[in-house]
C-alpha cells in the first residue's frame, strides 16, 4: 500500500512540474464569467466573481452582468487587468451602495461604491450609483488604475460622484451619463469625456480638477452636453481643487444653467495665475464668451485641434488610443 501511495504521489509531483494539471484545475479559470442575482450565472455577486479571475493574467476576461440590483461596495484589485465588465443594459444593471463622508467620520475617499485599482479594464452598459442621503461627500466611482474605459455607463450621485484619484493615469468615458451636485467630477487623472451628458442637480460646480503641475492635460470634455434639473440656473464649469487644475471644453453644448463667468477661483485669487481652463466651440445658452472670467482661455481653432487626437491627450500613457 505504501508503494502504491508513493507512486501516485510521484505522478502528482511530475504533473505539477510538467504543467499538466487535472481537468478540474485547468477549468478553474474561465475567460467568460456570468454574474446574475437570480442564481442563473456563475456567481450571484460581483465580489464573488472577482475571486474567479486569475491574478495578473495576460488574456482577456469578460464578466457579463445580468440585469439586477447589486448592492455591493466593490473593489477591483490592482492584481486584476485585461477585464471587461459588460452589463446587460445600462439602466437595469445597477451597482449601488450608500456610504457618505459623515458616517463614522468616514471621509470622502472611503465612500466609493466601486473602486478600481486594476488597469486595462473596461466597464460597459451599466450603472454605478451612490444613493446616500445628501449629508456629505458620496463617491460612486473611485479610480486608481490606468487605461480605464467606460462606455455607455451611468454614474449617479450627488456631491463627488466621480473621483479620478491618481495623477499620471489615463481614463476614457464614451457616451456616458454623469450627474451630481457639487464638484461631481474631481481629481488629478487625465480624462477624455466624449459624447457624454453632464447633469447638474444643484447650483454649484461641475469639476474640481487637481491636475499636477507637470501633467500637460487634465480633463477634456469633447462633444458633450451639459444639462440641469429644473430651477438650476447658476452652475460653474469648474473650480481648481489644486492650483494647476486643467479643464477644457471642446465643442460642447451648454444649457442656460452655466453662468456667464464660467469658472470660479475657489475663493483664492492666486489660483487665477495657475489654473488652466479653456473652451472652444461651445454652443447653447450657456456659451456666453463675453462674460467669461479673463483668466480662462478661449482657444483658437488650431489650439483646439490637438484635443481631437487621443494620442496627444494620453501622451503620458505611451500613446494609448482607446478610440480606435
Amino acid at each position: 500500500m505504501k508503494k502504491i501511495f508513493l507512486c501516485y504521489w510521484l505522478i502528482g509531483v511530475e504533473m505539477l512540474f510538467s504543467g499538466v494539471l487535472p481537468l478540474a484545475a485547468k477549468d478553474q479559470w474561465k475567460d467568460t464569467i456570468v454574474v446574475a442575482r437570480d442564481g442563473t450565472g456563475d456567481y450571484r455577486t460581483l465580489a464573488e466573481a472577482m475571486e474567479g479571475i486569475r491574478a495578473f493574467m495576460d488574456y482577456k476576461v469578460t464578466v457579463r452582468i445580468k440585469n439586477g440590483l447589486y448592492k455591493e461596495k466593490l473593489v477591483v484589485p490592482s492584481w486584476l487587468k485585461n477585464v471587461d465588465f459588460i452589463g446587460e443594459s445600462a439602466d437595469k444593471t445597477i451597482i449601488t451602495y450608500d456610504d457618505h463622508a459623515n458616517i463614522n467620520k468616514m471621509g470622502t475617499f472611503r465612500t466609493y461604491t466601486v473602486k478600481v485599482e486594476g488597469s486595462n479594464i473596461t466597464f460597459k452598459n451599466l450603472t454605478i450609483e451612490n444613493n446616500a442621503a445628501q449629508l456629505g461627500q458620496a463617491v460612486a466611482l473611485h479610480t486608481e488604475g490606468d487605461r480605464l474605459v467606460f462606455i455607455n455607463c451611468r454614474f449617479l450621485g450627488n456631491q463627488d460622484t466621480i473621483y479620478t484619484g491618481a495623477g499620471g493615469t489615463c481614463l476614457y468615458f464614451l457616451d456616458c451619463y454623469i450627474e451630481g451636485t457639487t464638484d461631481f467630477i474631481f481629481g488629478p487623472s487625465t480624462v477624455l469625456f466624449e459624447h457624454c451628458t453632464i447633469y447638474s442637480k444643484r447650483n454649484s460646480y461641475v469639476t474640481a480638477a487637481s491636475t499636477p503641475k507637470d501633467v500637460e492635460v487634465g480633463y477634456v470634455f469633447k462633444d458633450c452636453k451639459l444639462t440641469a434639473a429644473p430651477g438650476v440656473d447658476k452652475v460653474y464649469l469648474g473650480r481648481p481643487w489644486r492650483p494647476y487644475a486643467f479643464v477644457a471644453f471642446i465643442n460642447c453644448e451648454m444649457g442656460k444653467h452655466i453662468c456667464p463667468a464660467g469658472w470660479e477661483n475657489w475663493r483664492n485669487p492666486e489660483n487665477e495665475k495657475t489654473a488652466r481652463y479653456a473652451e472652444y466651440g461651445s454652443t447653447g445658452d450657456g456659451a456666453v464668451f463675453t462674460g467669461r472670467v479673463k483668466w480662462a482661455k478661449l482657444l483658437s481653432k488650431k489650439e483646439a485641434a490637438k484635443y481631437s487626437d487621443p494620442e496627444y491627450i494620453f501622451s503620458m500613457c505611451k500613446k494609448w488610443n482607446p478610440c480606435r
